[in-house]
């Protein structure tokens, strides 16, 4: 049976107000996406912050009438706001297995030349690469997004082997996962969410990798430990304030590694940077920059 799926634009004024109404009217489910590729930065106590633009998306069974749905819709919005809404996109939407769709969408990706991360359910296309055992789709990162695969690219052509890295930001630990995979000696994962330091634990028993050999901590009760490479894939803005406490945690002549940053933010966080790194020129992958420098001896 197929579904009947409603997409209507919104602001963070409306997306809400949307989603009671889109219920109400008997939709089975009710989602919200970005609709201009914005990020979301860290939100000020007690706010749930929505996207300037944002997609409100409901789902009907397919046994409505679809105009006369729409029409409801578009007067019971009327009589709560006194105002139009006029965007109302239609698709009908095949039902399927899900599940096993989302699966097989999924096959394991490669990351320079030795580096994998391979579904649960995949088995290892080369046994004898570094082969992260991670489920593309679940929270925190999982390498599918151009972000990570920025900083997993990098990773791949350095030689990490016995370095101590810190991945600041490290929410699913791909990243320091990673680069034990690949001889990194201990790495130090640093994050704000308690769930995505238990999502690091959960990765690094699921890869064999020894419970001495990795270190999380929240903000404020990481040592201050110096690392031959910093790794922080987070966001522009926090990342231009961390900036000194980066400094702090990176011994001269060490490696760092940014990512999370829009292509017209990069000048920015190399300006905060640059008075303890020597930055290079910034490496794009779609609208993502990595960017990389090397820690000055002073």
């Amino acid at each position: 049976m197929p579904w009947i799926q409603l997409q209507i634009p919104a602001d963070p004024d409306t997306a809400d107000q949307l989603e009671d109404l889109l219920m109400e009217m008997g939709s089975d489910a009710v989602s919200m996406e970005d609709a201009a590729d914005q990020p979301l930065y860290e939100p000020d106590p007690g706010t749930t912050p929505l996207w300037s633009q944002t997609t409100v998306t409901g789902l009907f069974q397919s046994d409505r009438d679809i105009e006369q749905l729409c029409s409801d819709i578009r007067d019971a919005w009327h009589q709560q706001t006194q105002q139009s809404l006029t965007d109302i996109d239609v698709t009908l939407v095949e039902d399927k297995d899900w599940e096993r769709a989302w699966m097989d969408d999924f096959h394991p990706l490669r990351f320079g030349e030795r580096l994998w991360i391979v579904p649960s359910w995949c088995d290892a296309p080369d046994p004898d690469a570094a082969n992260l055992m991670l489920d593309p789709g679940l929270a925190f990162g999982t390498g599918t997004h151009p972000t990570t695969a920025l900083c997993l690219q990098w990773l791949d052509g350095q030689n990490v082997a016995g370095k101590q890295i810190i991945d600041y930001g490290c929410g699913s630990g791909i990243l320091g996962l990673a680069a034990l995979l690949l001889g990194a000696d201990h790495v130090i994962g640093v994050d704000t969410d308690p769930q995505a330091l238990e999502a690091s634990r959960d990765n690094a028993r699921r890869n064999g990798v020894d419970d001495r050999r990795l270190d999380l901590y929240l903000p404020g009760n990481d040592p201050d430990t110096r690392a031959d490479i910093m790794l922080a894939n987070i966001l522009a803005q926090p990342l231009i304030g961390l900036a000194p406490r980066l400094a702090e945690l990176t011994a001269p002549g060490g490696s760092l590694v940014l990512s999370g940053i829009l292509s017209y933010q990069a000048r920015e966080v190399m300006a905060a940077y640059e008075p303890w790194f020597l930055m290079d020129e910034p490496e794009q992958k779609e609208d993502w920059i990595r960017l990389t420098g090397r820690r000055k001896d002073g």
